[in-house]
Parts: C-alpha cells; sequence; structure tokens
C-alpha cells in the first residue's frame, strides 16, 4: 500500500490509537502529522475528497440511496397510517419530504401517495429496501475501513446482518423523529387552536427541523461508529456526526440555491428530477465521507498531542 495522504495518513491513525506498536512504525506516522498540520484540517479533506477512490464509493452510494429511498418512504407511510393509523404522522412524513427533497417535491409526494394503497407495492418495497440497504453499506464499509487503516473487510454474511441492523436502526430512528413531530405539532395545535395561524406554521416548522436533525446526527454516529470492521470509539466520531448533521441540512439550502446554474431540465429534459436527486444524493455521500475522514485527522491530532505532552514529561 501506498503512503499517499489520504488512506495512509488515516491508516496510521488506526495503528497508533488502536495498537500498541513499536516506536519504529511510529514513525511515517509522525511524519504525516506533520505534513496535515500544514495544511490544516481543510487541506486534508480537500486532498482527501478529490481521490478518485472517493468519488466511486460516493457515487455507488447514491445510486443505491436512490433505489432504497422510494421502498423506505412507502413503507414509513404504511407504517404511520395502516399499522398505528395516525394521521399526524402520516402528514409528518409527507411534510419531511417536502422539506429534505431539493426538486420536485410536487410529484414525488403525489406518486407515493399513489403507490401507498396498493399491497403488491408494499411488498415490493419492503425486499427493494433489503436489497438496496445493503448496497448502501457494503462500499461505505469499505471507505471506512480505508478511512481508519483496516486491512480486512466484513465476510458476506457479516455484512449483510450489519446493513440490515443499520437499516433497521435508521428506520427506527426516522418513525421516532416522526413520531415526536407529529405530537409536538399536536400540542401546538392544542394551544394555538388553528392550523392556519402564522406562530403554528413556525413551530411546526422548527419542531420539525430540530426532530430531524437530531435523527440525522443520530444516523451519522451509528455509521462511523458501527459500520467500520474494527474498534472506533463513540467519543471519536460524534463531534464529526454532529458537524455532519447539521451541515448535510444545511447544504441542502445550498443546493436549491444552486439549482438555477446547474439548469439539468435543459440538459436532461424529463430526466432532470432523477439526474438531481442522484447528484443531491452523491454529494450527500461525499459529505459522509468527509464527516468519517474528519474523525480520523481529529485522532490523529489527539494522539500527537500526547505524544508531544509524554516525550516533553521524560
Amino acid at each position: 500500500m501506498t503512503s499517499d495522504p489520504g488512506w495512509g495518513n488515516s491508516a496510521s491513525a488506526a495503528t497508533v490509537v488502536e495498537s500498541t506498536s513499536p516506536a519504529s512504525r511510529r514513525l511515517p506516522f509522525q511524519a504525516l502529522l506533520i505534513e496535515s498540520a500544514r495544511g490544516g484540517y481543510l487541506g486534508a479533506l480537500a486532498k482527501y475528497l478529490m481521490r478518485t477512490e472517493v468519488h466511486t464509493f460516493a457515487f455507488s452510494v447514491a445510486a443505491n440511496v436512490i433505489l432504497s429511498f422510494f421502498p423506505f418512504v412507502v413503507l414509513l407511510l404504511t407504517i404511520t397510517r395502516q399499522i398505528l393509523h395516525s394521521a399526524p404522522m402520516y402528514y409528518v412524513v409527507l411534510q419531511l419530504l417536502r422539506s429534505y427533497l431539493p426538486a420536485g417535491q410536487d410529484v414525488v409526494v403525489h406518486s407515493v401517495i399513489a403507490l401507498t394503497p396498493h399491497r403488491g407495492v408494499k411488498i415490493f418495497s419492503l425486499a427493494m429496501l433489503l436489497f438496496s440497504s445493503t448496497g448502501v453499506f457494503v462500499p461505505l464499509e469499505v471507505a471506512l475501513n480505508h478511512v481508519w487503516g483496516f486491512a480486512k473487510n466484513r465476510k458476506y454474511l457479516a455484512n449483510q446482518a450489519i446493513s440490515l441492523v443499520l437499516a433497521f436502526a435508521c428506520g427506527t430512528l426516522a418513525l421516532i423523529s416522526v413520531a415526536l413531530t407529529a405530537q409536538n405539532q399536536e400540542k401546538l395545535l392544542s394551544w394555538l387552536g388553528s392550523r392556519d395561524r402564522f406562530l403554528f406554521h413556525v413551530g411546526a416548522f422548527l419542531a420539525m427541523k430540530l426532530s430531524a436533525i437530531v435523527a440525522s446526527i443520530l444516523i451519522f454516529f451509528l455509521v462511523y461508529w458501527l459500520l467500520p470492521n474494527g474498534k472506533v470509539r463513540a467519543r471519536s466520531v460524534l463531534p464529526a456526526a454532529v458537524l455532519t448533521g447539521v451541515i448535510w441540512d444545511l447544504l441542502k439550502y445550498a443546493y436549491i440555491v444552486a439549482l438555477p446554474w446547474l439548469d439539468f431540465q435543459q440538459v436532461y429534459g424529463p430526466f432532470a428530477l432523477s439526474v438531481t436527486l442522484m447528484f443531491w444524493a452523491f454529494l450527500s455521500g461525499m459529505l459522509l465521507l468527509a464527516g468519517a475522514q474528519l474523525s480520523a485527522l481529529r485522532v490523529q491530532r489527539l494522539a500527537s498531542s500526547q505524544n508531544i505532552i509524554t516525550h516533553r514529561a521524560v
């Protein structure tokens, strides 16, 4: 394996933090630390995101996210309306769709509403979700293993198991977020007496945003913590998960502002919506991988500081 500033930099972090290797193995790590310190976090992240492997991983994740997105939404609508029989939760799911899709909100909402009542669609959605969720987490595991320097990936069955666990955890967090948002909106309605009041719209939006951002942060955290095939400390990835979750929400608004300049409609015609969603999923994948790399860089800096303090004490 080459000692470039991308994968090699992160691999050294895992060597120092997770093992008690002899001092001779720390020399390349210290040299790379000096190099990354000169460029800072932004420079190191920019180098990482410019690597072709990172783009490949992000596009693979994006394709499978698009495949799993609609089945996931159909199942959420089915659970909220036909299993939990909760109209407020059902409408919160639709609100979240309108809030988090960068374009084509009306088209997507009308499509999933029309698909939800059909029993065959529900069965197909569940099968597609199980299939595509593994497609999301397989390339992510490989990418995160590279970030932390773990040489071996999980075997097929182990990867399928962790993928299903993470898919179930993400779905549960999304459902909890929807339930909390619906509960808060119902409380606002009881206090204000009408959904048409301005204060209700503001309060409902803030409640939805807060629950959604917290759920996003927890999903990023679980992916960063559980998916790599090696020991990663929770406190090492939590700050990056918080930052990534907040930036992801803000990035959506920046993407919406940039859409007129991208002009996908002019280039792709009737496929513009699909390309818009695919590119948004790609940007989200790049952001997720950047957050993982940031965690590794923070571990490196911490290890370097501890080594300096130890040498001074000696």
